[in-house]
């Protein structure tokens, strides 16, 4: 059921039982950004030159010079506004999806601003900036970002006005009807489904999925009817095995204009972050990759170091407390250092506050239980509040762990779990997690059966092909708020 599961993910994000994915908005930015050239001119190009350019035209009416420390800033504005903001997203029509857009561009913002201001410290750029120049572009700016967005969609008269592309279909299966699906839901990607071609009959497809008249011919009559219904973009939805059927296909079509794309079979891959690359000048289909290649890597990075120096100076307080607190109440160090399989499978040592009065690392090691007598006097309640991971902060700050990501397990447990669990190692493509998907939906505690663990990996791979900066934010506020409220399943 677990490959079953992971193998459906891939086609249509799934909300998880008991928890959990919340509206698959970034999967729809994405594909915005893949498919629609207007909303890739937003984020590439329109966002980036309004942020700069209200940041040069404020400087005349603060009576400040533009000079090098400026360029320097609107340089800087100007890539992390291209790699973080995403208010193109405010374009979908549907009006949950675009408060939770509204949501992300607001804290999209926060962490540039944060993000520059960090520099800035570093950088002693409080000597030269004027303060009330620097505040007056970090509020105008995003105004301006909205303003703009909101003409556009005033102007493409909520994305009905836009001119469709007339689109069709070869292959009524399952990835066939989950593009029909999507293609229906957004408006903004300008298509308009006209069919399917299949030489199937009704009976041998899933009818109850297949509205009327939806059925367009099968593959003989396919270019008749594309000729008639004038269908520009035709999508091939056919089994990889189904070669010979392939070739004849696009045969068939070489006497037309339409513009032909082809659907790989989702259920083939247990894809995590598929795309299409090219190996000297080879095009060839990724399957498996670490979400932080290129520049999603030094997002991340970014976002790790800005995040942790941020949270540091807010809980360095409680850090302290809970250390002597761990001295006070028991024997031993209070930090305990743990082997870890990091990024790639390589060993890294992992801190954590000592919870335990015995600190096992070797080839056997006993998870906790719920009234475990190895609990120090406080260290039930340490693990239980997660206070116990404080001291990973600084694994973050050594680049050995992210602050969101997979969380490690015990060497012994790795070992064992990847021989039983398909896909178990791909979680170490990634630095590991103080926090992760998995435990803030309800995955921590003790993995006393299979189905627990597999469970656990599930989501850890969910986090792996959907991940984005709006994720990560998401599950740091959500671990916050357990943290506070802590679920009776840790120990």
């Amino acid at each position: 059921m677990a490959e079953l599961a992971a193998k459906q993910e891939a086609i249509q994000p799934q909300r998880e039982e008991g928890a959990a994915f919340y509206p698959s908005l970034d999967t729809l930015q994405g594909e915005l950004e893949r498919i629609s050239p207007l909303v890739t001119l937003f984020k590439s190009v329109i966002d980036p030159v309004l942020v700069v350019a209200t940041l040069y035209l404020l400087h005349p009416l603060f009576d400040v010079a533009f000079g090098s420390t400026e360029l320097v800033l609107a340089a800087l504005a100007f890539l992390l506004t291209m790699l973080v903001m995403d208010g193109s997203v405010l374009l979908v029509r549907s009006q949950g999806l675009m408060w939770w857009g509204l949501l992300r561009f607001v804290l999209g913002w926060c962490f540039v601003v944060a993000t520059l201001s960090l520099i800035g410290y570093l950088a002693s750029w409080h000597l030269y900036f004027y303060p009330p120049y620097l505040l007056a572009w970090a509020l105008l700016a995003p105004a301006t970002l909205l303003a703009s967005h909101g003409l556009v969609q005033l102007l493409m008269g909520g994305g009905e006005r836009v001119a469709k592309r007339k689109v069709a279909i070869v292959g009524a299966n399952e990835a066939g009807l989950t593009l029909r699906d999507r293609i229906g839901a957004n408006g903004y990607l300008n298509m308009e489904f006209v069919g399917f071609f299949d030489d199937r009959e009704l009976t041998r497809l899933d009818a109850g999925r297949i509205k009327p008249g939806e059925l367009l011919a099968t593959l003989a009559g396919m270019a008749e009817v594309i000729q008639r219904e004038g269908i520009s973009h035709v999508y091939i939805s056919l089994p990889m095995s189904s070669q010979p059927r392939v070739m004849s296909l696009l045969d068939s079509l070489q006497d037309s204009t339409v513009s032909i794309y082809f659907v790989p079979d989702y259920f083939v891959f247990d894809m995590i972050q598929g795309h299409v690359d090219n190996v000297a000048g080879i095009p060839v289909v990724c399957v498996c990759d670490s979400p932080f290649t290129g520049l999603k890597g030094v997002v991340k990075r970014a976002e790790d170091i800005v995040l942790t120096l941020a949270i540091l100076a807010l809980i360095w307080p409680l850090m302290l407390g809970t250390a002597l607190a761990v001295k006070l109440t028991s024997p031993g160090p209070v930090i305990f250092r743990q082997k870890r399989y990091g990024m790639d499978g390589k060993s890294i040592v992992v801190y954590k506050f000592r919870s335990m009065t015995v600190m096992e690392d070797g080839d056997k090691v006993v998870q906790a239980r719920q009234g475990d007598q190895r609990f120090t006097p406080i260290g039930g309640f340490l693990r239980k509040s997660s206070l116990d991971e404080l001291p990973q902060f600084i694994n973050v700050l050594e680049g050995k762990m992210s602050i969101v990501g997979p969380r490690p397990h015990a060497n012994t447990h790795n070992e064992y779990y990847r021989k039983l669990i398909k896909g178990y190692m791909i979680r170490h493509k990634v630095r590991p997690g103080i926090t992760g998907w998995a435990q803030v939906n309800g995955c921590r505690g003790e993995t006393d059966t299979l189905d627990k663990m597999e469970k656990r990996i599930e989501f850890d791979l969910a986090y792996l092909r959907h991940w984005s900066l709006w994720m990560d934010l998401r599950i740091v506020l959500m671990t916050a708020y357990q943290t506070v409220k802590p679920k009776g399943n840790a120990y």
